[in-house]
């Protein structure tokens, strides 16, 4: 599986231009980073990498990709569905057993650092607890691109660096990571950078 990125710009407004002439190779066993300042529009080539936006120039393949997820930089969950229900559902959905989907669910939570909270309701988490909670769902969706906005701007130093190892223990799974940052710490944990700043 790979993305092929092919001279890839994008703007919103003519003389705006956010980025050009992006050329990359992304493949599974590396995480890639997507970095520049704020407003150069990381977020957009995530959404340019994810097939829900088209690039004004350039061309954008994916080659072998059927199951794409995103995990948004403001975590968004159901108020008073619990932990174990957020990261449970898409086993479900993906035809698990409740009880295989509690059992492998219950593996995800304690990687993301969140076991003894699989009965609390989402609205009870704190914002660091709520973004790997929706880190741990984006993986049980078990997508074959896993595309991550910001996953460390709400968490300490010392969680951040336990996300950031489960990200490249990830990319080794058969699956592409991709994850937009301003973390140096997350950044030097990306095995390559696309840097979109210099590609104005």
């Amino acid at each position: 599986m790979r993305v092929s990125l092919v001279g890839v710009g994008h703007w919103f407004q003519p003389g705006h231009v956010l980025f050009k002439g992006l050329d990359a190779e992304l493949t599974d066993g590396c995480v890639y980073g997507v970095i520049g300042p704020s407003g150069a529009g990381k977020t957009t080539l995530l959404s340019l990498i994810a097939g829900w936006c088209v690039p004004r120039e350039g061309n954008i393949e994916r080659y072998e990709i059927s199951h794409i997820q995103w995990v948004q930089q403001i975590p968004f969950g159901v108020a008073r569905r619990t932990v174990m229900d957020h990261v449970a559902l898409p086993l479900i959905a993906a035809g698990a057993t409740r009880r295989q989907a509690e059992s492998e669910g219950a593996q995800l939570l304690a990687r993301f650092k969140l076991s003894g909270l699989e009965s609390s309701e989402f609205c009870e988490l704190s914002g660091g607890e709520a973004q790997r909670l929706m880190l741990a769902r984006g993986v049980a969706a078990k997508p074959e691109l896993l595309l991550v906005d910001e996953p460390t701007a709400q968490l300490d130093r010392h969680t951040a660096a336990g996300v950031n190892a489960v990200l490249a223990e990830l990319s080794g799974e058969g699956r592409i990571v991709v994850v937009a940052t301003h973390d140096m710490q997350t950044q030097s944990m990306c095995g390559s950078l696309i840097d979109i700043g210099s590609a104005s």
